[in-house]
């Protein structure tokens, strides 16, 4: 079609509204234009490359009326020659325009070249397509798609096209106008077709006359996305092709499908009657009801093909459903009672586990609880069948005392009937918000209505959510499959796993099966562990995008130990499927319901062959999958669990995979635990061997390294977690080695030797340990009693601490806490200014005594840490906001649709279903539509709209609505109320008020209130100290959020700084050394002192000490100035150098106090422009030899542009010598010395390579030469290196007589860059959203 038009073929429609370009219908929007280029360039190369409306099947159709032809051509001509050139875009703009070279996107689409989907988008026409866009959809999208019918119009979405990642990307349809109305579908994952031919592309209805669509995608993985296909009033699925489509007499308007013969349901896809049902010998066809089959006695199956028993296995779909839609759930439980099938509920309610215990009681434990948020119980419910009442019990805890109660969600139950004769249930594994994933078996005794947490014996299991189990009466054993569970270093993911437990002797056996998956169903049929469907999604990045639902089936035969894979249920339509239930009765499997990103309420029958249909041995042994028979007697029987298994063959491969000796040797492959480090089969040779796990060690290391979080590691004595790595490890046997003695959570061991403070501290390293900081009372008490102990045998010690002066005035221990004197005090005249290090003098005082580190103390005291328990943290369900919740070093999620704080690895079990609309582990979003200042953040947000004030200036109020109008959630008292129960209150936003409803695009104009419009969206001038280009910011000098009609202010810093943050006012200071959020306050932790209210802020210089400081961190460029003071007793010298130019003043002052200067100051020096300066400042030069107490001021300034523009690290030296008083100097001079030779040495192997001869060392020394050392700075970012450096040699290539020829030389370097990579283990199918933690800025001065 060309021009204006149009033209209907069937299954597609074109429409073209303009001549500027021609619009063509092609095969599919995710296939390339470039035939649409060649049909452009066909017509002229101005011509732009059309955009996609339509799609057909096969052929591009084009059809064009002369008339109309010759008009374009003509009118294109005109446009050509009058046109000015313009630059060209170097890709095509899909849905956007070329203008000067760069596409500019329509609204709702972003990308270079305008490919990906984002915003808000409305449909009207009575068919269409919407999709992503033509390639991979990129991260965190947030599209939605509003499509408006007419009111009551029958509107049905066809999914032809859908890959995203799976429990992570979803797309959301609802049956209306907003997210509050009902929610039908939740798409995720890969939806294709089972079987070629047999095939149901998913379809979706709506009734409201709506359907709004909402797509998410988080920020891992980008899959090709989807199409989507909408039609209004048209047939369900075509009518598969089995029908036609005809207007109904009931409503009109609406349609619906005439189906041919033997096809019926609502859209002709449910065949019936095949084979004529074998008519007449089989049975016939019942047209008069539900038209199906009806078998004679001797036949069953669909067409009545099968014999009764017969020796084939066959699926049925029966047409009986729970009454109406609402019924259809998923993470429901089943349970047959007297051939009835229970099912308790669906989501957002009490998620039950039920078993039978007698025949009229139901138990059930556990699960989610619908009020609240995400609560978990451990509620105990029975249910009487007879009188359909419920009564709640109230157990005890039974012994140990100490014993936990798990409550948790996605186990599983079992009632069993003891060898004692007692009744008990049994609990498997589940996950708990509070212990995380729980690999526990919890016991209730039904008499005595006690709980018991028992030790289990074998294999050592990993619990998880959502495994399947099913309890066999006749072995007294649970089988346990798969499960979605936490896993080493910190992964998480689906397991293959096999355990059976036997329930008398508490024993797990393991058995892996190589099939993953959780939230599926199993049932056991003649010896048979069947099991049905599932999710097995892993990790995208190894499956391709693997499907969320599947309808796989698998046979565990538990006679030969060994999983086979049976066919997939050959029934008219696909049955992929997780969350479902399943039970068996009267010798077959009834699967109900699930989850298929619709909910289901439909039952699978699945009916396995007979063995007494065998009529020969032969054919009894070989009864095929899915079935295991014996012969006996004559007679084809099931084979039962409680029977003997059959001989295994195993070899080593299959024992390999075990880790420790208890699951090595309870599993069903024969293995062996060998020289206790491996294990092998059982028919391998061994030196030494343990083949029985009851004669395996203790076994902490395997039991703590189960346990998922920090809570669940701290309930068990015998482990310990490690914050860092987030695992849990067990405690050694002793946590002090010998010599040591425990102290609290430190090692601590008192030596008397005679040694200097660095020797000490060398000694204790040598112990693996550090010299003590004691900063707890407990180990002060021990110190000082341990020590009067000794004076009591005539052994005084002194010994030395780990407390050491920092600087002039602060001490600090050597794990670098500061010293407060609480348990230890200064003896009387302490600490002396010759002392640098200190050591405990007087036990009996508490006395501590300052002395050189250079010189001997009588004894010393080491530590080292024991293994000790990490501080607990806060469980992620507790946190009630997303500040808290994300503020926990990225351990959280939070989920701002449901209002739920989950831990990162739950958050895929915490949400099966889709039902959190979009998290965050960082920067929070406002909580509710009301907190977002703007349209545009208003409409990202999928339940939110904007409520244009009548200014027209871009201000007005987010709040909750749809696109009729605003919503508003009635007032219930005692509960949440649900998204349901949103009405419409069109009256907060009054259009006959002025105020416009924006739920689709924001109004043209948005200058938050500050500003008018011309050409409807420019700012005409912003006003109210406002700036950008919806006066959206503050201008320089001012803060404040202006957006939404918010106001701005002047930045208060004190006259210290010209501008600040422009959203919370901090001040940006330019001297440094001043700090604060308004530049009222001095760095007096790093020796500024002075007060920036009356004046500035010094650096306070030490006498005969070189300084250097660094202008390289990130705030850094903001200032302009520094100062100094120093206070010498008589002349001095200084100098005083930059990497650039600099203004420099100095002065003088009398009287000064703490940096304030009391006194006249009076100039010395004024330099502007200089890059050094050097002087001498004596007695004799100034008239300042009366005054005793001289403070000397410096004022370096005007050095921003040089230390911006050169990125050096720029340096300001300031070197005092003093001239009088020769043992004052030398006191001073040993200070210094005594405080650079107290920091830590290590020793250093150097292999220096010596001319002429062969040198054979131990290692390789290949690459540039290595640093002897390197002594990070606080923060990480700096670093002083230190390298051994060849002196020249001359001629003779010898150093001089009497020296070595080599020097040390030090520099301070850069290691900000040095960052950890992202490492991913991608040997392990699983998942690791964490983020590294930000880097924190460091300072070395």
């Amino acid at each position: 079609a060309v021009g204006t038009s149009q033209w209907d073929q069937q299954q597609f429609k074109c429409e073209l509204h303009a001549p500027q370009s021609a619009r063509i219908a092609y095969q599919s929007p995710h296939h390339t234009t470039s035939m649409l280029t060649a049909a452009a360039f066909a017509l002229g190369p101005g011509l732009q490359t059309p955009q996609p409306l339509c799609s057909s099947v096969d052929k591009i159709w084009l059809q064009c009326s002369g008339l109309y032809l010759v008009v374009y051509v003509l009118f294109y001509f005109v446009l050509f020659t009058h046109a000015s050139p313009a630059k060209s875009c170097d890709k095509n703009c899909l849905s956007g325009k070329c203008i000067n070279g760069s596409c500019v996107c329509d609204r709702g689409w972003v990308g270079d070249q305008c490919q990906h989907c984002q915003g808000r988008f409305k449909l009207t026409e009575p068919s269409g397509y919407l999709t992503d866009g033509p390639i991979n959809y990129k991260y965190k999208t947030k599209c939605t798609w509003l499509i408006e019918g007419y009111p009551n119009a029958v509107l049905r979405l066809r999914f032809n096209h859908f890959a995203t990642e799976c429990s992570w990307d979803h797309m959301y349809v609802y049956d209306g106008d907003s997210i509050y109305a009902p929610l039908v579908a939740v798409f995720s994952g890969l939806i294709v077709p089972e079987i070629r031919g047999n095939e149901t592309v998913p379809e979706v209805e709506t009734t409201s006359g709506y359907a709004l669509l909402h797509f998410f995608s988080d920020a891992a993985y980008n899959l090709t996305g989807f199409e989507i296909f909408y039609s209004i009033n048209s047939c369900p699925n075509n009518c598969s092709g089995h029908g036609k489509c005809t207007t109904g007499n009931s409503i009109a308007s609406r349609v619906y499908c005439e189906c041919d013969k033997y096809w019926k349901g609502e859209a002709c896809d449910i065949p019936y009657c095949r084979n004529n049902c074998g008519s007449p010998d089989h049975g016939y066809c019942d047209l008069t009801g539900e038209k199906l089959c009806v078998c004679n006695d001797s036949w069953q199956g669909p067409d009545c093909s099968l014999t009764v028993p017969s020796t084939e296995s066959f699926w049925v779909l029966p047409s009986v459903k729970p009454f109406g839609t609402s019924l259809a759930r998923a993470s429901h439980k089943a349970v047959v009672q007297e051939k009835v099938m229970w099912v308790w509920p669906h989501p957002e309610h009490t998620e039950l586990n039920p078993s039978s215990s007698t025949q009229d009681d139901i138990y059930m434990f556990g699960g989610k609880l619908e009020a609240g948020s995400g609560n978990v119980t451990d509620e105990l419910w029975v249910f009487n069948v007879p009188s359909r009442t419920w009564q709640r019990r109230s157990p005890v805890v039974g012994p140990p005392a100490q014993a936990q109660i798990y409550a948790v969600e996605g186990h599983s139950a079992h009632c069993a009937l003891l060898d004692s004769g007692e009744a008990i249930m049994v609990v498997i594994f589940g996950y708990s918000p509070i212990y995380s994933y729980v690999s526990n078996v919890q016991e209730y005794n039904l008499k005595s209505n006690t709980w018991l947490v028992p030790e289990t014996k074998g294999a050592v299991p990993q619990g998880g959510y959502g495994h399947s189990s099913t309890y066999d009466s006749a072995s007294g054993s649970v089988y346990v499959h798969g499960g979605y569970k936490a896993l080493p270093a910190n992964k998480y993911g689906l397991v293959d796993d096999l355990y059976r437990y036997e329930v008398n002797t508490r024993t797990f056996i393991l058995r892996e099966s190589g099939f993953p998956r959780y939230l599926h169903s199993a049932g056991l049929l003649s010896g048979t562990l069947l099991v049905f469907g599932g999710n097995t999604h892993n990790d995208t990045s190894l499956s391709n995008g693997a499907k969320c639902f599947s309808a796989d089936f698998l046979a565990y035969d538990i006679a030969c130990d060994e999983w086979k894979l049976l066919p997939k249920p050959d029934l008219h339509r696909d049955v992929n499927r997780f969350g479902h239930s399943a039970v068996v009765s009267n010798g077959s499997m009834y699967v109900f319901g699930g989850f298929s990103s619709v909910l289901l309420n439909d039952v699978l029958v699945y009916r396995p062959p007979m063995c007494q249909a065998f009529l020969t041995e032969e054919g009894c042994v070989k009864a095929g999958l899915g079935v295991r028979c014996i012969w006996n007697r004559g007679r084809c029987l099931p084979w039962e669990p409680s029977m003997k298994l059959l001989p295994l063959i195993t070899v080593d491969e299959r024992c390999y995979r075990f880790s420790d000796c208890a699951s090595c040797t309870a599993n069903t492959n024969g293995c062996q635990w060998c020289d206790d480090k491996k294990c092998i089969s059982a028919s391998s040779n061994c030196t030494s061997n343990v083949r029985n796990f009851t004669l395996c060690p203790v076994r902490n290391e395997q039991v703590c390294s189960k346990l998922a979080n920090c809570k669940s590691c701290s309930l068990n004595p015998n482990c310990q977690w490690d914050q860092n790595q987030s695992e849990c490890h067990a405690l050694p046997a002793q946590q002090c080695s010998e010599g040591w003695s425990q102290v609290g959570e430190a090692c601590l061991r008192i030596n008397s030797s005679r040694e200097s403070y660095d020797n000490a501290q060398h000694y204790c390293k040598n112990l693996n340990g550090n010299i003590a900081s004691l900063t707890t009372t407990k180990q002060v008490d021990y110190v000082l009693e341990e020590l009067k102990k000794l004076q009591q045998q005539d052994k005084q010690l002194s010994p030395w601490v780990g407390l050491r002066k920092i600087n002039v005035s602060y001490w600090g221990w050597e794990d670098m806490t500061p010293f407060t004197n609480s348990s230890l005090r200064w003896l009387p005249g302490e600490p002396s200014d010759s002392g640098f290090c200190a050591y405990l003098e007087e036990p009996q005082v508490s006395g501590l005594r300052a002395n050189p580190c250079t010189a001997t103390a009588h004894g010393l005291i080491c530590e080292k840490a024991a293994g000790k328990r990490q501080t607990d943290t806060h469980p992620c369900s507790l946190h009630t906001n997303c500040a808290n919740c994300t503020s926990q070093a990225m351990e959280c999620m939070w989920c701002g649709s449901a209002q739920r704080c989950v831990d990162s690895t739950a958050y895929v079990i915490s949400f099966p279903y889709g039902q959190c609309l979009e998290w965050q582990t960082s920067d929070c979003l406002a909580q509710n539509c009301s907190g977002l200042r703007t349209c545009s953040q208003c409409l990202e947000q999928p339940e939110c709209g904007w409520c244009g004030d009548p200014s027209s200036t871009g201000r007005g109020l987010c709040m909750e609505g749809s696109y009729r109008g605003p919503m508003k959630r009635p007032a219930k008292q005692g509960q949440q109320s649900q998204s349901q129960d949103m009405s419409l209150e069109p009256g907060i936003c009054p259009k006959d008020k002025g105020y416009e409803w924006a739920f689709i695009h924001c109004p043209a104009c948005q200058c938050n209130g500050h500003s008018t419009c011309v050409n409807g969206s420019v700012c005409e001038q912003c006003r109210n100290l406002t700036t950008g280009p919806h006066c959206q910011t503050c201008m320089p000098g001012y803060h404040g959020d202006p957006t939404n009609g918010g106001k701005c202010q002047a930045c208060k810093c004190n006259g210290h700084a010209n501008v600040c943050q422009v959203l919370n006012g901090k001040c940006f200071c330019t001297t440094k050394g001043i700090k604060g959020d308004q530049c009222q306050l001095c760095d007096s932790e790093n020796r500024y002192l002075g007060n920036p209210l009356r004046g500035t802020c010094y650096y306070n210089l030490l006498i005969d000490y070189q300084f250097t400081f660094s202008l390289i961190q990130e705030d850094d460029h903001h200032y302009t100035a520094i100062n100094f003071m120093a206070s010498p007793e008589q002349n001095l010298d200084m100098s005083i150098n930059a990497s650039n130019n600099f203004n420099l003043n100095i002065t003088w002052s009398v009287g000064s106090t703490a940096g304030t200067i009391s006194g006249e100051e009076v100039p010395i020096v004024s330099k502007t422009n200089i890059k050094e300066y050097r002087d001498s400042f004596s007695c004799e030069k100034f008239t300042f030899r009366s005054n005793p107490n001289i403070t000397f001021y410096v004022y370096v300034s005007n050095f921003s542009c040089c230390f911006l523009s050169l990125l050096l690290v720029a340096a300001v030296v300031w070197k005092i010598k003093q001239t009088c008083w020769a043992s004052r100097r030398r006191e001073q001079l040993m200070r210094e010395r005594q405080q650079m030779a107290s920091r830590p040495f290590a020793s250093v192997a150097v292999a220096l390579d010596i001319r002429g001869e062969n040198t054979d060392f131990l290692f390789s020394f290949q690459g540039p030469p290595k640093p002897i050392a390197m002594e990070p700075c606080s923060g990480g970012k700096a670093a002083v290196l230190t390298v051994l450096m060849c002196l020249p040699s001359g001629p003779s290539g010898l150093p001089p007589p009497g020296q070595s020829g080599l020097i040390v030389a030090s520099a301070l370097i850069d290691v900000s860059q040095q960052k950890p990579t992202d490492f991913k283990d991608k040997s392990q199918a699983l998942k690791n959203r964490k983020a590294l933690p930000p880097a924190h800025q460091g300072t070395c001065v």
